[in-house]
């Protein structure tokens, strides 16, 4: 289930628009530090927490569902038992990429995933694929 190092490269690169599953409006927080820097690195963030109107700058949405527009990755920040319907949502929405930060990981989702045709990154930290990069030159 393990996603290789060249694929989490290539989604890093290609990837333009960012929905950002329990991203939090206090800055202290680790899913709006490192959402704060993959928009500063020029990626797009969408916000997706039911309790937030905006964060970022950005409108924040109650759910995947309600985003209209095309998602290339779902940034996962919820504890691994919530994390099974966001992997549901992102399945109808057609998002081509599910990402579990540290803390979010769920093997039963990620496989759900897979099973649908989705790239399931588990455990890694997509900040800390797009600094390698970055270091690397991208």
């Amino acid at each position: 289930m393990a996603v290789s190092w060249d694929k989490m490269a290539q989604i890093v690169r290609s990837a333009r628009t960012i929905a950002v599953v329990g991203l939090s409006d206090k800055p202290d927080r680790p899913s709006n530090e490192i959402a704060r820097y993959l928009q500063k690195a020029g990626y797009r963030i969408i916000p997706v927490n039911p309790h937030l109107a905006e964060v970022l700058g950005e409108r924040a949405y109650p759910s995947l569902r309600e985003i209209s527009e095309h998602v290339d990755v779902v940034l996962i920040f919820r504890r691994p038992e919530a994390v099974p319907p966001v992997v549901e949502d992102a399945i109808a929405m057609g998002a081509p990429v599910v990402w579990m930060q540290p803390g979010a990981e769920n093997l039963d989702a990620a496989a759900r995933a897979q099973a649908a045709g989705l790239t399931a990154v588990v455990g890694m930290c997509m900040r800390t694929v797009h600094r390698t990069l970055a270091g690397a030159r991208m």
